[in-house]
């Protein structure tokens, strides 16, 4: 993915209104980020632990969406297995919901996707992260076509949000 200035993350939020985006949170870092290594870019409100924002850069060009978690309670580690690069966690996958974009978000209708909790897919798609519990599943796909499933869920996914 090539990197990113906040202006052009500001600019591709699709599920959200413009004064909306203007306000989240982008991190100040993102220079430090390494974005050769990412498929999409996901982080973290800083101040609420419910909302977290992605950004990946497609063939039709920056796509951003807002995620938000929902509250339901203490949060109980279980085994769970992220939709976007597959990787199995204890405790580090949340269900992530996007509202739709446009007249359907409005309505408030919404798509949800299991995700790792720190929006690190890529890093575990290329086995640079490991997951929480240790155990990473034994595939026997070259690393090249899990970068690819990874690429291919998350387009899938904002593509979901966009329809």
């Amino acid at each position: 993915m090539r990197p990113l200035t906040e202006p052009e993350i500001r600019a591709a939020f699709v599920n959200c209104t413009k004064g909306a985006a203007k306000r989240l949170p982008v991190p100040n870092d993102l220079a430090d980020h390494p974005w050769a290594d990412l498929d999409y870019f996901g982080w973290r409100d800083p101040q609420s632990s419910e909302r977290a924002y992605l950004v990946a850069d497609l063939d039709t060009g920056p796509t951003a969406l807002t995620l938000r978690r929902p509250t339901a309670g203490p949060a109980i580690p279980r085994r769970g297995m992220c939709s976007i690069c597959v990787t199995p966690h204890t405790g580090g996958v949340s269900l992530m919901v996007a509202p739709k974009a446009g007249r359907a978000g409005q309505q408030g209708n919404s798509v949800g996707v299991h995700i790792c909790d720190d929006l690190a897919c890529s890093l575990y798609a290329r086995g640079k992260r490991s997951p929480r519990g240790g155990a990473r599943l034994h595939e026997s796909i070259t690393t090249e076509e899990r970068v690819g499933r990874t690429v291919a869920n998350i387009a899938e996914f904002i593509q979901r949000v966009r329809a």
